[in-house]
């Protein structure tokens, strides 16, 4: 009788409730990062008003990038919570941040208001992917993590998937929201201003909706018996709340990078804005390396860990940070301005001229749904490094048959969009496998949320580049998109430092 069937039913149950609720996170995130883009126009040209609203590019923007870097921050202070509280306490607050302040986005009166709300909630959906990630990777065996890993990419791309469903059924959607909501009582006043400007104001309050996971992740999900070994043993006892000072001064950095280039520090010299990039860059890798380097530090103090295991996390952390910040560079300054251009192009036939930044959103998340499970699945079969290398290689001939092989948008387009979405998204199924694989259990939150997400910094710099590719290149989409796909390059060298992880166990 194999061992599963040994299993008593109610860890089987543990299991597949543990992923469903983690891949649940992970839809919700991806489809409340897909929801801003969608309604951030209407909504800053509705706070900002008619004087205004000639800002709003420039708001949208500086929004976009405070949220890639408050999801930096959070891929940290929540995978560090993780390790000291456990994964599922942590996850909850997780997910109750990102909900909760998505939610109040809904009620702003400011622009700088949904800044500030949207930049919190990037906390809570930095530490989500590191949180569910070190659970689900922690309980589920070892020949089972490949394709898990690949359904935590695609799960993200799905939430996506859904705000580009939903943005071609806007009009319907919102004439049937109205009746509903004058049907429990609302005044018409009241359902007027929830469902102006595209229903910016609705569509954010029901960001709120995920915080009911936390009921059933708090009933159903158990802790992960390898951070319960780890506390049993006082492993979590060396972690201190005193070394976050070093996110925050991280955050603070990366956050100077990204005011230096935006449009409100024009006036600044090119020579001033390099040298603060450079500082801050170095001022926020240190910043959010910190509350590791403190924990490691004591452990070997306390003789529970050796001084080489010590530079052997430092090292995997900045190898993961590499991986991560090609791929999502690549992703952010290159095919996510797909719908934009598509937006921009003529249609090869009447029939497909509406809708074009919508059908070229869902092309790209459909193939990032299936690249991100085979990635997966092609990780654990042919092994991570030569994976990886594939993907990089595959990232590059995608996007250049994308922006160079298309003139005009028809099904053409849409195939190329489908095929360059699935290759450069397939990263995000190849993660969840391999950066567990590179820690062990006590700083697998932090080390992986380390990994991920100071690549989100990397990328909120590169997509500023990409804008001031598009100026040198007199707008022209291809270019700037075919350019910043050479990031792929860095990655196809970067790989073979790290170690091959094919067939091994998780470290303990």
């Amino acid at each position: 009788m194999s061992t599963a069937s040994n299993r008593p039913p109610a860890t089987e149950r543990a299991k597949y409730m543990t992923l469903l609720a983690a891949l649940l996170g992970w839809m919700f995130d991806g489809f409340e990062m897909g929801l801003f883009p969608l309604i951030g126009q209407p909504a800053l040209v509705d706070l900002l008003g008619a004087a205004g609203a000639k800002d709003a590019g420039m708001w949208f923007g500086a929004i976009i990038a405070v949220f890639l870097v408050g999801a930096a921050s959070g891929g940290v202070l929540f995978g560090w919570l993780g390790d000291k509280i456990g994964r599922v306490r942590a996850m909850s607050l997780s997910i109750f941040t990102y909900a909760i302040f998505t939610g109040l986005c809904g009620f702003a009166t400011e622009a700088w208001h949904i800044a500030a709300l949207r930049f919190i909630a990037s906390l809570g959906m930095g530490g989500e992917w590191s949180l569910g990630v070190a659970l689900v990777n922690e309980i589920w065996p070892g020949k089972s993590r490949a394709f898990i890993a690949g359904l935590i990419g695609a799960a993200a791309n799905v939430g996506f998937l859904m705000v580009a469903l939903l943005s071609i059924g806007l009009t319907g959607f919102i004439g049937g929201v109205e009746g509903l909501l004058k049907a429990i009582g609302l005044s018409d006043a009241t359902t007027a201003k929830l469902l102006a400007n595209s229903a910016w104001r609705f569509l954010m309050i029901s960001g709120a909706f995920p915080a009911l996971l936390i009921f059933f992740i708090r009933l159903f999900v158990p802790e992960s018996e390898k951070w319960e070994e780890e506390k049993a043993k006082g492993a979590t006892s060396h972690w201190s709340n005193a070394d976050l000072i070093g996110v925050l001064i991280g955050c603070a950095a990366a956050l100077g990078i990204i005011y230096v280039w935006s449009p409100a520090a024009a006036n600044i010299s090119g020579a001033v804005v390099t040298l603060v990039t450079i500082i801050g860059l170095a001022v926020a890798l240190v910043g959010y390396l910190y509350p590791v380097r403190q924990y490691l530090a004591r452990a070997v103090a306390a003789g529970s860990l050796k001084p080489e295991s010590q530079r052997a996390v430092v090292k995997s952390m900045l190898l993961g940070a590499g991986l991560a910040g090609v791929a999502l560079l690549g992703t952010w300054g290159s095919i996510q301005w797909a719908p934009r251009w598509a937006g921009q192009l003529q249609p090869d036939t009447k029939e497909v001229k509406y809708f074009a930044k919508e059908k070229t959103q869902i092309a790209t998340a459909v193939g990032a749904i299936m690249g991100t499970i085979v990635a997966a699945v092609a990780a654990g079969k042919f092994g991570r490094r030569i994976t990886y290398t594939v993907m990089c290689v595959g990232s590059i001939a995608s996007a250049l048959y994308f922006y160079q092989g298309n003139s005009t948008f028809g099904t053409g387009f849409l195939v190329a969009a489908f095929l360059a979405g699935g290759v450069t998204a397939s990263f995000y199924g190849f993660f969840p496998l391999y950066f567990p694989e590179l820690f062990p259990t006590a700083v697998r939150a932090t080390g992986q949320g380390f990994s991920f997400n100071f690549g989100r910094i990397v990328a909120a710099i590169g997509g500023l580049q990409t804008a001031t590719l598009m100026k040198a290149f007199e707008g022209s989409f291809p270019k700037a998109g075919s350019v910043m796909a050479a990031i792929y390059l860095i990655g196809v060298f970067v790989i073979w430092l790290g170690p091959e992880t094919k067939n091994e166990e998780l470290p303990e």
